[in-house]
């Protein structure tokens, strides 16, 4: 049975772990791991924020074009991207689109997010009957959260401390209930609405494929695929013991399966080889079991 396969592999990694997969097209067949729980996105938000955002392109209300001017010292702090840099820069929105996608740059998202407003992106849940999706807020949101529940005054002390094994910690940041949440059944859905051009104009899903299939990422779910033929486009979350990422998978002449993998670990170490590798495999075993019905 393929989904005691995949619990099976997530125990052994040491993890709870949620999964979704469909094709996306040509069938009704799915691989259904508790694909209806709420999980916390973290980064896979940024997803229906780019949906927002290309919105606001077709609607005219923001040229992607135009420059937008950006302090680094003024960002929402983060490991990648903007934030790192050391000198103010000027970019235009839809590049700052593909650096959010591409490097989950939190700085640029949330620069994008205040932009087209916390609103435009609960309305595309809703417009896109995302029903187990709710949105709170940014990265800047959960940092300052993340801050004030651990009593530090950086965010750097912050995931210091709850990425230590020998502190117990209980934050927000770990519970659906409080932070922005999704179900990976929601988040396939979201994957199928993109690749039949169905969240924007044609035009824009073109854009939002082309940047997730520009992720950097290759330790989740592009290691369970690593053959030249197949292409992943995908979009990853992180935050101390969650370690997430949903995926469109597409072998050459095959209909694309989608597939949304979250996790959250017995450890919070910085890094969870392991847990990745969990991913990656889990998602190897759904796309398969999914193909081999003769897509």
């Amino acid at each position: 049975m393929i989904e005691k396969q995949v619990r099976s592999v997530f125990q052994d990694a040491g993890t709870a772990g949620w999964l979704h997969a469909i094709p996306l097209a040509g069938t009704s067949r799915e691989v259904d791991v508790d694909a209806d729980e709420p999980v916390v996105m973290a980064s896979v938000y940024k997803l229906p924020l780019l949906v927002a955002l290309c919105r606001e392109f077709d609607r005219g209300r923001v040229d992607p074009q135009s420059a937008v001017r950006i302090n680094p010292a003024s960002c929402t702090p983060g490991p990648t991207g903007i934030s790192t840099f050391l000198d103010p820069i000027t970019m235009s929105w839809r590049d700052l689109a593909a650096s959010m996608m591409t490097v989950s740059d939190s700085a640029a998202a949330d620069v994008i997010l205040g932009e087209v407003g916390l609103d435009a992106v609960r309305d595309v849940v809703a417009d896109l009957e995302l029903p187990g999706t709710r949105i709170v807020g940014g990265t800047a949101d959960v940092e300052a959260t993340l801050m004030r529940e651990t009593g530090t005054s950086t965010t750097a002390q912050a995931f210091a401390l709850i990425s230590d094994n020998d502190q117990v910690r209980t934050v927000s940041a770990y519970d659906p209930a409080y932070t922005s949440a999704t179900t990976p059944r929601d988040m396939t859905r979201l994957l199928s609405l993109i690749w039949s051009d169905s969240v924007a104009s044609a035009e824009q899903c073109a854009f939002i494929r082309r940047l997730m299939g520009m992720q950097v990422w290759p330790h989740r779910i592009r290691a369970g695929f690593p053959f030249g033929a197949v292409r992943v486009s995908g979009k990853t979350g992180t935050i101390g013991a969650v370690r997430n990422e949903v995926a469109v998978v597409e072998y050459a002449g095959e209909i694309p399966i989608a597939v949304a993998v979250f996790t959250f670990a017995a450890r919070a170490d910085l890094a969870l080889p392991a847990v990745d590798a969990a991913i990656a495999e889990s998602a190897r075993i759904a796309v398969t079991d999914l193909r081999s019905g003769r897509l």
